[in-house]
């Protein structure tokens, strides 16, 4: 079932270059909004936001729409771990507010060794 977004976390990912992904999966990205923390961008039609150090020396990456590609985070992070050659996490499924913390702190994480299921507390 497609997710109604998308959220990757990327280790050490230049924004620039996560753009040029984008540009070339989605379509053209408009110009980096620096908002706070954040910086946003449309890609093709797709609002993007980047969240630079979410998570240590991880990267949010957030596609608010489910117009993309990609079916499910887990899609998108084999994708972007293909184009830019960084690990990418991201969680096994949809999120859910009311799950519990052990199940909030699962994690897929793709990199040169393929997929692996983590435990990552983000908090």
């Amino acid at each position: 079932m497609r997710q109604p977004d998308i959220e990757i976390y990327l280790k050490d990912a230049e924004r620039d270059a996560v753009a040029q992904w984008l540009g070339e999966a989605l379509g053209p990205c408009s110009d980096w909004q620096q908002k706070g923390q954040t910086f946003k961008c449309k890609a093709g039609e797709v609002p993007v936001t980047w969240l630079p150090k979410a998570v240590g020396k991880w990267h949010s990456l957030y596609l608010e729409s489910d117009a993309t590609p990609w079916d499910d985070d887990l899609a998108c992070a084999r994708a972007a771990h293909a184009a830019l050659g960084v690990q990418v996490r991201c969680a096994p499924g949809t999120w859910v507010e009311d799950e519990s913390d052990e199940e909030a702190d699962r994690w897929i994480k793709v990199d040169a060794d393929g997929e692996t299921e983590i435990v990552w507390r983000t908090e």
